[in-house]
């Protein structure tokens, strides 16, 4: 029992914390401040689509270089590493925001609230959606697991591809 306490209070899952509180911060300024300081949600399905994307862009960087360098310390090097992120990251937000859009509009349909605000609304549900589907994506890759069974561990919470 104190082995599997000590696994999971291990420093990694603080600094991966971390740098999830700084990789909100970063993605979600870039998304509603696109969608809403900038104007974006008067461009319809348009902006919408814009803000998210934007936050996943430079979110995406931000976090893959903190938690490669900071979190995990991983020197491995090459295009295989950082092609399984981006298409991860590519998969699990299309999924993600493509199904928070219209369950979202179909929630609030016949609801006095404006379209800014179900926009906004819908884009917190796909970030929450986003969080579930990259975890697993992550946790139980092929590569995440392998790696961390090798090393006596369980499978990584996300970002299973260092």
């Amino acid at each position: 029992m104190k082995n599997k306490l000590k696994q999971l209070l291990d420093p990694t899952l603080f600094r991966f914390l971390l740098v999830g509180v700084v990789n909100t911060a970063v993605g979600y300024g870039i998304m509603f401040g696109l969608y809403n300081l900038a104007g974006l949600h008067t461009w319809g399905d348009l902006g919408y689509w814009i803000s998210s994307a934007a936050n996943y862009v430079v979110g995406s960087v931000v976090s893959f270089f903190l938690n490669k360098h900071f979190t995990f310390r991983n020197e491995e090097r090459g295009a295989g590493v950082v092609l399984r992120f981006a298409v991860n990251i590519a998969v699990c937000w299309a999924l993600a925001y493509g199904l928070a859009k219209p369950a979202t509009v179909w929630l609030l349909s016949g609801t006095v609230w404006s379209s800014q605000l179900q926009g906004n609304l819908s884009m917190l549900a796909g970030s929450g959606l986003f969080v579930l589907l990259n975890y697993f994506a992550s946790a139980f890759s092929p590569s995440a697991a392998g790696k961390q069974r090798s090393k006596g561990r369980p499978p990584p919470a996300p970002f299973g591809y260092f």
